[in-house]
């Protein structure tokens, strides 16, 4: 990877977004939690989630994660709360096809993850770019179960 590509893939908005992570931390009493790591680089992503009505009411999410990943809790931070998790498995599902099959980027609420488009040519970064929605929808999925 040239620096001139680094500098493309940690743009100024992704550095913003890894530096204003909303719901940090943890539920005191979540209904579901979930906790995934990516295996490539580490990077860990918590998320606890309250759901009332189908819907998440609560969030927190802990984030030990690269600025990519932190960038991609960012986005799922602002967006989450309301969502089902149907409408989490969509957005996640479409952000994986984004990534790796050049899909388009996931539909509104979702489209904050437009800033990531550049972490498409990295697969090594996929993993990361995903954890946040992959823990959000495991913990819904355990909320509901």
């Amino acid at each position: 990877m040239a620096d001139s590509d680094l500098i493309k893939l940690y743009s100024g908005r992704i550095l913003e977004l890894a530096a204003s992570i909303p719901h940090q931390g943890r539920l005191a009493a979540p209904m579901g939690s979930a906790k995934k790591r990516s295996p490539l680089c580490g990077s860990t992503v918590i998320a606890d989630v309250m759901v009332e009505n189908g819907r998440v009411s609560q969030f927190a999410q802990d984030v030990k994660a690269c600025a990519l990943g932190q960038a991609s809790a960012s986005i799922l931070g602002r967006v989450v709360l309301g969502q089902s998790g149907a409408e989490l498995a969509a957005a996640r599902d479409a952000l994986r096809a984004m990534l790796k099959d050049d899909g388009p980027v996931p539909a509104a609420p979702f489209e904050g993850y437009e800033v990531l488009l550049p972490a498409r040519a990295y697969k090594n970064r996929h993993a990361s770019v995903l954890l946040p929605l992959d823990a959000v929808c495991e913990a819904v999925a355990a909320a509901e179960a």
